[in-house]
């Protein structure tokens, strides 16, 4: 911002700040009312009058580098990048009476769950549900219908679940680092080895799981 096009109350008050100055010091620097300078503050939208535009346009222009830059930074504060959101596609495989889990190693604790994996900016969450799933335990299946997303209370991502069918293949774990063990396991027992609360309803609905 080399140009300040409309001095308002708002930018007359960080050109203030960016000398570091109080009202009555900064008032003498432009040879002006102190009482002008507190206006500038108590009306923050106004626009000035065009012969204290002149005025500070001239301030500025004389103003040290510092000064200008430290206004600049007021005027236009740096843009704080946002917090990419993680998406995981979490694939819930049944196969007749029986449903695809993995054992996860979590540091040194194992516990059971749907495969799934990080969907990227710009992919498909239900790509990712049969990719990531073939990858882990070499099962082939195709999704069905999402069940809907919510964000993990565990983990804090954003978790979208989708049931699939299966197509073919035993499960084998095929990601030795991530996982102990991949297995179908009876849907009757499912909350032997996940905790009912920490499965998404909708995914025991689908599964005419009780809990």
């Amino acid at each position: 911002m080399d140009v300040v096009v409309v001095w308002t109350g708002a930018t007359a008050s960080a050109f203030q700040r960016a000398f570091r100055m109080t009202n009555e010091s900064f008032a003498a620097e432009l040879k002006i009312a102190p009482r002008t300078v507190a206006k500038w503050h108590a009306a923050p939208d106004s626009e000035l009058s065009s012969q204290m535009q002149r005025i500070l346009d001239t301030a500025y222009a004389e103003a040290d580098i510092p000064v200008r830059e430290r206004f600049k930074s007021l005027i236009n504060p740096p843009q704080r990048p946002q917090a990419v959101s993680l998406r995981v596609a979490i694939a819930v495989v049944r196969r007749g009476a029986e449903v695809l889990l993995v054992q996860r190693r979590d540091g040194g604790d194992l516990h059971w769950q749907f495969p799934a994996g990080v969907v990227k900016p710009g992919a498909e969450v239900s790509a990712v549900a049969v990719k990531e799933t073939r990858a882990e335990t070499g099962v082939h299946c195709t999704v069905r219908e999402p069940l809907g997303s919510r964000l993990h209370p565990t983990t804090g991502v954003e978790a979208n679940y989708l049931l699939c069918d299966h197509l073919m293949g035993e499960p084998s774990n095929l990601d030795p680092a991530e996982n102990a063990e991949a297995a179908f396991v009876p849907i009757a027992s499912l909350t032997r080895f996940i905790s009912p609360d920490r499965i998404y309803r909708p995914v025991l609905d689908a599964l005419g799981v009780s809990a």
